[in-house]
């Protein structure tokens, strides 16, 4: 069974799926076991085909951290906090749900983007 860890104790996922938004960004930071990366982006992967197929699901892409890092972050654009919150209310319907491997842990926090003049638009 994989860990939940908030990213930010001072407001937690939860809260944040509460929110009504416009786009937003869901970084999700996972732990993985060495030797156990494989594994995990197996059961991974068929957890992100389910919220692929969800209403409000934009993009999602996966990264690992280099040098024998045991992090791995997905970063996943949904059109609302909502839509995520309504993909996450039927979570019995994910194929891969509780098989991680023991020793995982997993820090979702929702993003938003902010425009900084003469850097990046909004």
């Amino acid at each position: 069974m994989i860990e939940f860890v908030e990213a930010d104790e001072t407001t937690p996922y939860t809260e944040q799926l509460r929110g009504r938004t416009g786009q937003v960004v869901l970084v999700n930071t996972f732990t993985v076991p060495r030797g156990r990366t494989e594994e995990f982006l197996a059961l991974w992967r068929e957890d992100a085909a389910y919220f692929t197929r969800q209403p409000g699901f934009v993009s999602t892409q996966m990264h690992r951290g280099i040098a024998g890092s045991r992090i791995l972050v997905n970063i996943a654009v949904w059109r609302s906090a909502a839509h995520l919150a309504a993909a996450h209310a039927n979570l019995q319907a994910r194929p891969g749900g509780s098989g991680y491997p023991e020793g995982c842990t997993v820090s979702p926090h929702l993003y938003e983007k902010v425009a900084v003049e003469g850097i990046c638009g909004d």
